[in-house]
């Protein structure tokens, strides 16, 4: 079944689906996979996709992941082209069930993704992390992501929506992910990373 994502005006197409424009069917949106990175036991201090090709729309990433921060959710850092200079934007709304929080943040030298789990909760307990990565290939436009993540630690926890900008009109050729507070990524976190064809 496809994924579906809503678009402008209230249309949806599918992720993976086809729709159709008179007699043609066109493929809006198959996804692909790029690569995937499991962290063994020795753990991660970053996960970095490099050589990204340009024959994508969009680019996503899926992230399972838990840090050894000493803390119970720890902020995951993303950079593009190994940009490390104040050149990111971001908003962010946070929950946790009992209250919500908001706020911007510029300039930055990273933007923050979402909540990992960290080391301070449950064992075995992993966040959850969808980043859509907005017209990537781009030379005319600054790039644009939006991320959806969340944490639940047998009845708390949280969930974390971000948007974030890179103030670049480079196509993104490489991305890297690691943990803000110093930790590692632990045993087990996974990360992948697709394209997106489709508009």
């Amino acid at each position: 079944m496809p994924l579906i994502a809503s678009r402008a005006g209230g249309s949806a197409g599918g992720f993976g689906g086809l729709r159709t424009f008179g007699a043609a069917a066109v493929d809006t949106g198959a996804m692909f996979p790029l690569g995937m990175v499991q962290v063994g036991s020795a753990g991660a201090a970053d996960i970095t996709f490099s050589s990204i090709p340009s024959t994508y729309t969009h680019l996503q990433i899926r992230v399972l992941a838990r840090t050894t921060t000493v803390t119970s959710f720890d902020a995951i850092g993303l950079q593009f082209n190994a940009e490390t200079s104040s050149v990111y934007t971001l908003h962010t709304l946070l929950g946790n069930g009992s209250s919500v929080t908001a706020f911007a943040s510029t300039p930055e030298s990273q933007i923050s993704l979402d909540k990992a789990a960290g080391a301070s909760i449950g064992s075995n307990i992993f966040a959850g992390i969808v980043c859509d990565i907005l017209d990537y290939k781009s030379t005319n436009k600054f790039k644009t992501i939006r991320s959806l993540g969340g944490v639940d630690n047998n009845g708390t926890g949280v969930i974390h929506l971000t948007s974030g900008l890179w103030r670049s009109t480079n196509a993104v050729s490489s991305i890297k992910l690691y943990s803000q507070n110093g930790g590692n990524f632990a045993q087990y976190t996974s990360i992948a990373l697709y394209g997106i064809k489709g508009a």
